[in-house]
């Protein structure tokens, strides 16, 4: 049969094949059904590729994978990376090391909530550290905030 090599055959044996996840897209309104917003975001290192092929050494590749997943992090909790990396330098110094993840993108706008914002804006300078969250703070549903 010449027409089985057509695009509807090949459309339908695709969907066949992917049922399952066009049947979650189907169930859960909140899923898209393409990838753009994914491709979009490879892009930026697909780009940043040849620029990088001069970073030296395993240890400066590492480090700007750990940055541009920093990165990746602040956007994904809806953080301007820029603001972040600029108030996190601002607070480390300062920061109980056994306290860290509170830092974490992921935990920062409710961290940053609790600073006193006059003595973050400042460039140097004391900084006053909160109290660590209790137990049940912890515990607490993440809200996104920023």
């Amino acid at each position: 049969m010449a027409g089985t090599r057509g695009l509807l055959p090949k459309a339908l044996g695709y969907a066949m094949n992917h049922k399952a996840a066009l049947m979650r897209y189907l169930e859960d309104g909140r899923l898209v059904l393409d990838n753009n917003r994914s491709e979009r975001a490879l892009r930026t290192i697909a780009v940043g590729r040849k620029g990088w092929l001069f970073v030296r050494s395993d240890d400066h590749g590492a480090a700007a994978g750990n940055l541009l997943s920093l990165i990746a992090s602040c956007r994904l909790h809806e953080l301007d990376p820029e603001s972040y990396l600029r108030d996190i330098l601002r607070v480390l110094a300062h920061w109980p090391s056994d306290r860290f993840l509170e830092l974490a993108p992921k935990y920062w706008a409710a961290t940053r909530a609790r600073l006193d914002a006059a003595e973050l804006a400042l460039e140097l300078g004391p900084l006053t550290v909160p109290p660590a969250l209790t137990p049940e703070e912890q515990s607490a549903p993440y809200v996104s905030g920023s």
